[in-house]
């Protein structure tokens, strides 16, 4: 149900370059603080790619928290969290997931991820116990559990008609968190992260804010361009690709589209790119090239 316990139930590792506002910042804070006092749910909804997930990891690295992350989406069955029975060799057998012990890992960060998109929504029908103030729960398998203290429940979404697969959160179980929106960065703080998480110059910083700048303010264009996608600009851009390879591959969206940003660029910023229709043999030889 989640990644291997390697990858779970340790720090993260901090990111350098992670800004919210000051704001956010003290509401974490004062989360860390009343988890010492009670149980603590929270629920961060916003944009896709504008850093839900990353914003727990980050949570959990400042203030050295075990980090545990589970995929509601593959949920289809009200204790598939906890375990499931297995042949082995020749007998059945519960096997214990990572679940369990996660949530009996004191101060622990528990990452419910995509809480809206479980494969059936009665799959989450066991969270609802561990999510009240009594924090625990009954399984015939597993007997009495009892989250410990100081554990903290993240659960993010995206909500909207645009995300296929998404349910509505159920008002009971959404009434037991804690609620925090996030959005895009303001455009002077995501060209500084961009700078220093790609290594872009502030001039190309410039010309790709200039361009998330023009789709997300364009509603025809159907296009919401996050975060994660200007930061993979970035990193094309950062290792040699032009503005425009950069956008083409970064850029979910059909040649038409992408031809009205280059063309709104143009006519704001002057911007000019030609594209070479020359057509060459990729092979050795062409590697040995670029390397000479």
């Amino acid at each position: 149900m989640s990644a291997t316990k390697h990858e779970n139930l340790s720090v993260p590792q901090l990111d350098p370059y992670f800004y919210v506002s000051r704001d956010l910042a003290d509401i974490f804070e004062k989360i860390h603080l009343l988890s010492r006092k009670k149980p603590v749910n929270v629920l961060i909804s916003g944009r896709q790619g504008c850093g839900k997930s990353s914003l727990v990891k980050q949570y959990a690295a400042i203030y050295q928290r075990p980090l545990s992350t589970f995929q509601v989406g593959i949920l289809s069955e009200p204790s598939q969290l906890f375990g499931e029975y297995a042949l082995e060799a020749g007998e059945t057998k519960y096997k214990q997931f990572l679940f369990p012990e996660a949530i009996q890992t004191p101060n622990s960060v528990i990452h419910l991820e995509e809480i809206n998109r479980p494969e059936h929504p009665k799959a989450l029908n066991m969270l609802f116990s561990l999510l009240s103030d009594s924090r625990d729960v009954w399984l015939e398998e597993l007997g009495h559990l009892k989250v410990a203290d100081g554990v903290v429940f993240f659960a993010t979404l995206n909500e909207g008609e645009d995300f296929v697969g998404t349910e509505l959160l159920d008002a009971a179980l959404r009434d037991r968190f804690y609620f925090l929106l996030m959005d895009y960065l303001p455009n002077e703080v995501e060209k500084e992260v961009l700078i220093k998480k790609t290594g872009v110059t502030a001039a190309q910083a410039d010309d790709i804010m200039a361009a998330l700048n023009f789709m997300r303010g364009n509603p025809e264009m159907r296009v919401d361009v996050s975060t994660r996608t200007a930061l993979m600009i970035g990193d094309m851009m950062a290792v040699g690709a032009s503005f425009r390879q950069a956008l083409a591959v970064s850029l979910q969206t059909n040649q038409e589209a992408l031809e009205s940003v280059l063309i709104g660029l143009h006519v704001r910023r002057g911007h000019t790119e030609t594209v070479s229709n020359e057509y060459i043999l990729f092979d050795h030889s062409w590697q040995q090239s670029t390397e000479s």
